[in-house]
């Protein structure tokens, strides 16, 4: 079982703040570390600017500039929340928010603008946003490590003291030491396919979680996004107005489109029409989110007039809830070790539904510029530790043992008979296979250290990241004994009162659910 320690670093640097994960959460606390006059690192699994869901897409953002505004969107976020909702959190991320965009636009920004002129900074247009981000860590100094995806932490339960991995170009090992790190690696979507999440394999998470963090929010993880059967794009707003139809043309009745979607799919394909959209929303709707029209487009398809198949992609932890527990400043319970974006629980601000889209942007602004701030005073008070390292196993598995172990997971995590609607017979069977798949990595994590292969030792090591996300979702779901939000139960139907706290999730080998105190 090969450690850290035990392998050659062939590119070695010291930094003052560390920061693994190259989205907007990861920029903003490059940014805010650098502001602070730390040294920073940022290291990205792919090239910062490109890589991630935000990247892909135009992405709305809160923008609450004035007190109406900000009224209207608390209410709003409180009433959404199930009960879960903290409002000085809210408060708090439409602060930071609303500063950091007006620096995006005396950057450079070219924000759009309303049919009177007005400036609208509620749309970010993702490759425009990350690209200007990119050159802003530029200037400030922040030394970029691009397609070097981190493997693992260095330090112990004493605190974090840097990180480990590997160059996908040649295959150079890379260590950075560090006084403090930030996880924005963002969260797992498990490999469904959906647009630019193929790389956000919950990595963060099991590095933070082998040096003894917790977890929260996981159980809120019943997320899907629409999309052609054909395509990746889960932009859900289109749907808002569309009809449903089965193989036979019979229309399927229902509210929610992700609800209709759940019950008919099992039974055969279901089909879309956008339909009930007015020529004012259809020419909105192209104009603010053309990328959800391109593989319609493509396909030679007239969504408002032309039926077309769908399916539900599973965006778990992306567009769910959870994450790494954080306190106020981005700090998890392990010293020198915060986390931002995706990567942390956004329970606070989203409590029980889904922080996709605008939540989860703003959040990014935000938790991403507390947990730099955070991480450059804290490392301003220590020294990097030259080495040490966690008990972070690197399963050597070929390409069969691969596939296998994430079909596994994936069986278990995207037929939505099993995680829209959960069951708790069903989630312990899966509890079962789930953790014999999780002690297969284990046992292959004993293979020698001779002939690695850095390209294996990196899937080896995203395919234990999704096992031990899927263990962490399935233990929080199992002890959550009723339905709240996108956490929906079969068998406890109904909302209980006294569940209106967070679930803690912990542990490796025997993942733990416990509860916290009440939501004030």
């Amino acid at each position: 079982m090969p450690r850290p320690s035990q392998m050659a670093a062939e590119i070695d640097l010291a930094a003052d703040v560390l920061v693994l994960g190259g989205g907007p959460a990861g920029a903003w606390a490059a940014l805010a570390a650098a502001e602070a006059g730390a040294r920073v690192v940022l290291a990205d699994k792919g090239r910062v600017g490109t890589s991630g869901a935000s990247a892909a897409a135009n992405t709305a953002v809160i923008a609450a500039p004035d007190a109406a505004t900000r009224a209207v969107v608390m209410e709003r976020r409180l009433a959404r929340g199930f009960g879960l909702v903290q409002a000085e959190t809210v408060e708090r991320v439409l602060d930071e928010a609303h500063g950091r965009l007006l620096d995006l636009g005396a950057w450079g920004y070219a924000f759009a603008r309303d049919d009177a002129g007005a400036i609208y900074r509620g749309t970010l247009r993702g490759p425009d946003y990350l690209q200007l981000l990119r050159r802003r860590l530029h200037k400030a100094g922040v030394r970029i490590l691009d397609h070097s995806p981190a493997l693992a932490l260095i330090g112990d339960r004493a605190g974090a003291a840097g990180a480990w991995g590997v160059a996908r170009a040649g295959g150079a090992r890379w260590r950075v030491r560090a006084g403090a790190v930030v996880i924005a690696t963002g969260g797992c979507a498990f490999r469904s396919k959906a647009l630019g999440t193929h790389g956000l394999t919950g990595d963060g998470l099991l590095m933070a979680a082998e040096l003894g963090a917790t977890l929260s929010g996981m159980e809120f993880s019943g997320q899907y996004g629409i999309s052609h059967v054909a395509a990746t794009v889960t932009k859900n707003l289109i749907y808002g107005w569309a009809s449903f139809t089965d193989a036979t043309g019979r229309r399927l009745e229902g509210e929610d489109p992700f609800e209709i979607l759940a019950r008919h799919l099992p039974e055969g394909p279901v089909y879309a029409m956008i339909d009930r959209a007015s020529p004012a929303i259809r020419e909105g709707l192209r104009r603010g989110q053309p990328n959800i029209f391109l593989p319609l487009d493509r396909l030679g398809i007239d969504p408002f007039t032309e039926r077309f198949p769908v399916t539900l992609r599973y965006e778990g932890t992306v567009r769910g809830v959870g994450g790494l527990s954080i306190d106020p400043r981005g700090a998890t319970g392990v010293p020198g070790l915060f986390a931002a974006g995706d990567a942390a629980s956004r329970e606070s601000l989203v409590g029980a539904t889904s922080g996709g889209g605008g939540p989860n942007a703003t959040w990014a602004i935000a938790s991403g510029c507390w947990a730099g701030a955070a991480a450059a005073a804290f490392a301003a008070g220590t020294d990097a530790r030259p080495d040490g390292g966690p008990v972070a196993e690197m399963p050597l598995l070929d390409d069969a043992g691969l596939a296998e172990g994430l079909r596994l997971v994936q069986d278990e995590l995207f037929p939505v008979e099993r995680n829209f609607i959960r069951d708790g017979a069903a989630m312990r069977g899966a509890r079962q296979r789930l953790g014999e798949g999780w002690r297969r990595l284990r046992r292959a994590g004993r293979a020698p250290a001779a002939g690695l292969d850095a390209a294996r030792l990196l899937r080896g090591r995203e395919l234990a990241a999704i096992t031990a996300t899927a263990r962490w979702i399935n233990a929080a779901a199992l002890a959550r004994t009723e339905s709240r939000g996108i956490h929906r139960r079969r068998d406890c139907a109904a909302t209980d009162p006294a569940q209106a706290r967070s679930l803690s999730v912990s542990g490796l080998d025997h993942p733990v659910a416990t509860k916290s105190e009440a939501v004030r």
